[in-house]
């Protein structure tokens, strides 16, 4: 079912780190100097282990948390969206898939084809509460994309979903006209994925340009370092 949802073009510049670091007080550095560049649709990965301040970055990309070092700087036309582990939204509560769908595409017709293209639309008439967590999830995407976003900002997408919903998930952002930065550890879903950046226990950051690589500093993390391949981040 085709659908062209009008989301803002993006320039060449999407988002540009320069030396982003963060820490709480005089504490240990989570990541420090992590430098980046995104182009347009571009799926960057984001892993390492438990702890190591993944999803820090994230906050600091959404804006929710400020980089206690460094700058970020995001292109003229970037609009950034965050999807979450816990993605609840208590406004959503009573009202059913087309409703909410409804308040962001007038048409209904196109509301129908918006659902399906996310594995929905048996669940048009279904209040939001009684969706399985696969079933939020994807329309949680599919609202952050109606609403505008051109760049999605992943935390864990897959948590607690079971295979056939991580599936349609993963096709659904297939779709997605616009820049990927996800934190995952299902590598499944990570081999959908462009490159990657590693932060490691002691807050460094390492560049991985392909997932083969990403897999294998993820088995054998003590050895990430020298992993790195002449293929710079930008």
């Amino acid at each position: 079912l085709p659908l062209h949802i009008e989301t803002p073009r993006l320039g060449d510049q999407v988002v540009e780190l320069h030396g982003v670091g963060h820490r709480y007080g005089d504490g240990p550095w989570l990541f420090r100097g992590v430098d980046l560049l995104l182009d347009p649709r571009e799926r960057l990965g984001v892993v390492g282990p438990n702890g190591t301040g993944k999803t820090h970055l994230l906050a600091a990309l959404a804006g929710t948390i400020p980089a206690d070092h460094g700058t970020i700087n995001f292109g003229p036309r970037t609009s950034v969206g965050m999807f979450t582990q816990v993605n609840d939204r208590p406004e959503f509560r009573g009202r059913t898939c087309m409703d909410i769908v409804r308040r962001r595409i007038y048409d209904e017709e196109q509301a129908m084809k918006a659902l399906a293209r996310y594995g929905l639309a048996q669940q048009s008439r279904q209040e939001h509460q009684t969706l399985s967590g696969g079933q939020k999830a994807r329309l949680e995407i599919l609202c952050l994309e109606l609403e505008g976003h051109n760049v999605l900002l992943l935390d864990e997408p897959t948590d607690n979903l079971d295979i056939e919903s991580s599936e349609a998930l993963e096709q659904a952002l297939d779709g997605f006209v616009g820049t990927v930065i996800a934190v995952s550890h299902d590598r499944t879903f990570l081999a959908t994925l462009d490159r990657f950046v590693m932060i490691t226990d002691d807050g460094e950051i390492i560049s991985l340009p392909d997932f083969p690589l990403a897999l294998e500093a993820l088995q054998r993390p003590a050895e990430a370092s020298r992993m790195r391949l002449a293929k710079p981040l930008t």
